[in-house]
């Protein structure tokens, strides 16, 4: 418990150094009162703390917007004290199994039967003494289950949030075993400054209302699912959301499901707006959006970014909700004030370091990689440079895909899967590869989407694109560039010597001719970045091309850059692209600490780009509060790294130009500031006997890795097939391909999913 008010102390010391600052009043919002939309931290930061814990409360106030709401579900104890969960059934959110084993009940409430333990059967300083929060969504951080105390009401309130809103439910079960939300309410209301008081049943709201001082305190009806039955009027809440004006005579808000607002069709894709946000403000009734959460599975419009979905709530043109209730309030506040119209035009803010925002084959986050959909989409979106991995087809035309294999960017196993065939000097699995496929061939397959995490966590990206778009030559690639006038591109040359030495198919020799007659040698407007594990590839071009600049992939994770090594890199590269897992140690999805590797590459002068961002929560440590725009701040803000290769280039864009990055000229002028996570701080608040053990050391990077054997001449004889290349001398395998580029979190993918499926 020391440790805990420690943790809190340092939390508070924080708040006051990166203060969250007032909005502009000039602001007007499409609210009903013109206001900014009301940030509600329900249960405090619940989505990574346990609910209502010293934790989640602590940081939402800290890492929200200054009048952010503190949001509290009552619950009584046997003795008639409130505390602060949600679920009646306490099983589900603390460790009171453990504490009372024989103490399960059944219960009818409201119509259901609901087995497990109940507060009304426990004396308070039972509750209090001898039971501890755990986390109620098992894909939320564990390791603080068990160590963290329950919430009085008061407890929450002399946390002195700026704002207090209880929610209070089930009088009928509470006068059951004679307690009664309604009193409590009405004593509370004379003791506590509560500005919001909620209640799903009508009754309660009407009970309390000759209580309330309307200046101080607002009665808000809360909306279940449309199907359910409010217990006063026998009506679904359905019904009742048509019948606003009488809903008007008790209470001065309504608090509905997001579902109510922007519904979600059977396809999972988000369907037009209904009039319920528009309908109330007519009746003056505001209008509280509840169900956010950064970790949710919602519309695939949203492309798995929270800020796009709170934005299409408040930000839209047409109507705003008067606040959102979120288990990630930070995430709310930055939508508000960093990302809104208001505040983020996308420009660039003056004087602040602009990283570049890569596309990865395109946004791939969204369509198919490396097709014309994929490169319109990230050019829309704002990067600075699209990319094109070029692959060659057995008759050696160029075209781009994330890689030879055709398996995972392409229908290629519904027509061809009998060319099936392994080849260890491109990749360890099987594969169907394009050089054993003409390009005739190629285009009689779809492209694909990639889902990296479809298999482990049932996150499909935009099914309905799944195998849209058209393929394009690396001619094509390159026309199209010049014609959007993007900044730059990133051409990325892979398995050249195998591909000479096997297939007699000159990879630099294409790629070099393909730019020359587009003209990209003799221009300055468009950067060019040749790109390769290889540095017999970045040799050739920084003879023949030096305008063009090289960037060397480093594919393994390493722990440290020594000197020797990045002197050996720079006779052949001017950037480095590493993988994000060498700059940030993470063990159990936490991060636990840093690497000097960033800082020493651009000590040697060397530009650093790392790879590969996404928008997906699964790929993200609990620190960046399963949200992608915060590991961007972390690494353009924190790291300074020169350029940020992402399949989702609006989320890195849009961070980019918005006026809250912790590097601002003039900070106390910001709406907000963003602060990127203390590294391994979230790891540190954990109980010492439940932290996990650290993963082992990265290796440093090898000096003698660093340099690739020269290019084979191309072998016009080797027209062979790929069961007659094994007998043909191996191709010298790159430096950089002795190692796994597997998502930096796999290690615990498997246990989200588990836990995904158990929790249906």
């Amino acid at each position: 418990m020391l440790k805990c008010f420690l943790v809190i102390a340092s939390l508070i010391f924080i708040s006051s150094t990166f203060a969250q600052h007032n909005l502009r009043p000039k602001e007007k919002w499409l609210t009903l009162k013109g206001d900014h939309p009301l940030v509600i931290a329900r249960g405090g930061l619940s989505g990574v703390f346990p609910e209502a814990s010293p934790f989640a409360n602590q940081m939402a106030v800290v890492t929200g917007l200054h009048n952010t709401a503190l949001y509290c579900n009552l619950q009584l104890t046997k003795d008639g004290i409130g505390f602060c969960l949600t679920d009646l059934r306490l099983q589900n959110s603390t460790n009171i199994e453990d504490a009372f084993p024989r103490d399960r009940k059944s219960y009818t409430i409201n119509g259901k039967i609901l087995k497990g333990w109940f507060s009304v059967d426990i004396m308070s300083n039972d509750l209090f003494d001898r039971v501890n929060l755990i986390q109620s969504v098992l894909s939320r951080p564990s390791l603080y289950d068990g160590t963290l105390p329950i919430a009085a009401v008061e407890d929450v309130f002399k946390m002195n949030p700026s704002q207090f809103w209880l929610n209070a439910e089930y009088e009928a079960f509470y006068a059951e075993h004679g307690l009664s939300v309604i009193s409590y309410l009405q004593k509370a209301l004379r003791l506590m400054r509560i500005n919001f008081v909620s209640s799903s049943e009508i009754g309660i709201l009407k009970g309390i209302s000759g209580s309330v001082n309307k200046a101080r305190t607002k009665l808000i009806f809360r909306f279940l699912e449309a199907n359910e039955i409010e217990p006063t009027t026998k009506k679904t809440y359905g019904a009742l959301a048509h019948e606003l004006p009488m809903i008007k005579t008790f209470a001065s808000g309504i608090l509905i499901r997001k579902e109510y607002i922007w519904p979600i069709g059977p396809d999972k894709y988000v369907q037009p707006a209904t009039n319920i946000v528009i309908d109330a403000h007519k009746l003056g009734l505001e209008v509280y959006a509840s169900g956010f959460a950064n970790d949710a599975i919602v519309g695939y419009n949203y492309s798995y970014d929270p800020i796009r979905e709170y934005l299409q709530f408040f930000d839209n043109g047409h109507f705003a909700v008067d606040g959102v209730l979120s288990d990630f309030s930070p995430a709310a506040s930055q939508a508000i004030a960093c990302y809104s119209s208001f505040h983020n035009d996308g420009k660039p803010q003056p004087g602040l370091e602009q990283a570049l925002v890569i596309s990865s084959n395109g946004a791939s986050g969204d369509f198919p990689g490396s097709t014309d959909l994929a490169y319109q989409k990230a050019i829309d979106e704002g990067a600075d440079v699209i990319d094109c991995s070029v692959q060659l087809s057995k008759d050696g035309v160029p075209f781009c895909m994330e890689m030879a294999d055709l398996l995972t960017g392409t229908t290629v196993i519904t027509a061809f899967s009998a060319k099936t065939t392994s080849i260890p000097e491109v990749q360890a699995e099987p594969g169907i590869f394009s050089f054993d496929l003409t390009w005739a061939e190629i285009l009689t397959l779809k492209p694909q989407i990639s889902n990296p995490f479809m298999a482990s966590s049932g996150l499909a990206r935009n099914p309905a694109f799944k195998n849209k778009g058209k393929f394009m030559t690396l001619p094509e690639f390159l026309e199209f560039s010049k014609a959007k006038a993007v900044s730059g591109i990133m051409i990325n040359i892979q398995n050249a010597a195998y591909l000479a030495s096997r297939k007699g198919l000159d990879m630099v020799g294409t790629v070099a001719t393909a730019l020359v007659n587009a003209t990209f040698d003799k221009q300055s407007t468009q950067q060019v970045f040749i790109r390769s594990d290889d540095t017999s590839v970045l040799s050739v071009f920084k003879t023949k091309y030096p305008n063009f600049i090289r960037v060397l992939t480093v594919d393994s994770k390493i722990g440290d850059a020594p000197k020797e090594a990045l002197e050996e890199i720079k006779h052949y590269a001017e950037v480095v692209a590493i993988p994000r897992g060498s700059v940030i140690e993470i063990t159990n999805y936490f991060t636990t600490g840093l690497t000097k590797v960033v800082a020493e590459m651009k000590a040697s002068n060397l530009s650093v780009f790392v790879y590969v961002m996404r928008n997906e929560y699964v790929s993200l440590p609990f620190d960046y509060y399963s949200e992608a725009s915060m590991e961007v701040s972390t690494f353009v803000d924190y790291f300074h790294v020169d350029g940020i290769i992402t399949e989702f280039p609006n989320t890195a864009k849009r961070y980019m130009t918005c006026p809250c990055r912790p590097t601002q000229l003039n900070p106390d002028t910001a709406p907000y500031i963003i602060l990127p996570p203390d590294i391994g701080m979230m790891m540190n608040m954990v109980d010492p006997e439940a932290k996990p053990p650290t993963d082992p050391p990265m290796p440093p990077l090898d000096a003698n890795d660093i340099v690739d054997p020269p290019l084979p001449g191309v072998n016009k004889m080797a027209t062979t097939t790929p069961s007659d290349a094994a007998d043909m001398p191996a191709a010298p395998a790159p430096s950089g391909s002795v190692s796994n580029v597997a998502n930096l979190f796999v290690s615990l993918v498997s246990v989200v999913v588990l836990t995904f499926f158990i929790s249906l």
